[in-house]
């Protein structure tokens, strides 16, 4: 075998528990906080810069015929920017790119590697683009690209034009991939769970279409909670923690 082929296969360890910095890349606001929120929050607390990037603007994200196209987008910049705050992380970035309507291309790839380049995380979340009967086409897009993103931004003869100034080339060390068929990395989110909630339920214009109407009585928020705990307790299972998140990790 060629020097220097396969390298990864001589790699080994785990994950630490906490990264000194961590870049999330979701498809829609909210996506990250059910994927990651109680991972984040604890990670937030324990010292970790957060860094969240959105990708879509989040147009389709109503059932409402009658709503403004940008009453709703502005809308939900400012509900992602609440939850971000509320989970402790640094910053939530959107980069306006057509809910729905996300197709994977050479410009969103080099647009992720950027942002990568930029940030400089130990870690990446993002989705798993390949989840069985994943429905959603910019879940997909979304996980595909923040996987070769990482790729490129790691190596210099990737897109060479972006390496000028403080901007260099970057090797985060781990991805984990929320919502993957085959989990292999289980975190302790008992004593987060509240605030993954909290962090949820900022995004008050999903409460129709992704929380059950969680926001029109308490009886409905409870309910919803309810769920999101049964959630995590099925997560936890593996590892028997008392609620968890679970990803696929892959290490660069």
């Amino acid at each position: 075998m060629k020097s220097g082929m396969y390298a990864e296969a001589g790699r080994s360890g785990r994950p630490t528990a906490v990264p000194a910095s961590a870049l999330t890349i979701g498809a829609h606001p909210d996506d990250a906080e059910f994927g990651a929120g109680g991972t984040l929050a604890g990670w937030a607390a324990a010292g970790c810069k957060i860094t969240m990037l959105i990708v879509t603007d989040g147009s389709k994200g109503t059932w409402s015929p009658g709503i403004d196209h940008q009453v709703l987008v502005d809308q939900r910049k400012k509900e992602q920017h609440a939850a971000a705050d509320v989970l402790g992380a640094g910053a939530s970035i959107m980069l306006g790119h057509t809910d729905g309507e996300l197709e994977y291309s050479m410009a969103l790839r080099e647009e992720i590697c950027l942002w990568i380049r930029r940030v400089r995380p130990d870690v990446v979340l993002t989705h798993d683009p390949w989840q069985r009967y994943q429905l959603h086409p910019d879940h997909r897009v979304t996980g595909l690209a923040a996987i070769d993103g990482i790729v490129a931004a790691r190596d210099h003869l990737f897109f060479p034009d972006q390496l000028v100034g403080d901007i260099d080339k970057h090797r985060p060390e781990w991805i984990y991939l929320w919502s993957a068929d085959e989990a292999d990395h289980w975190v302790d989110i008992t004593d987060t769970f509240d605030i993954k909630i909290e962090a949820l339920l900022s995004h008050s214009s999903q409460g129709v279409t992704t929380m059950g109407d969680a926001h029109r009585s308490e009886a409905e928020s409870e309910a919803f909670r309810s769920r999101i705990e049964a959630w995590a307790r099925r997560q936890s299972q593996p590892e028997g923690f008392g609620l968890a998140e679970s990803f696929k990790v892959l290490q660069t």
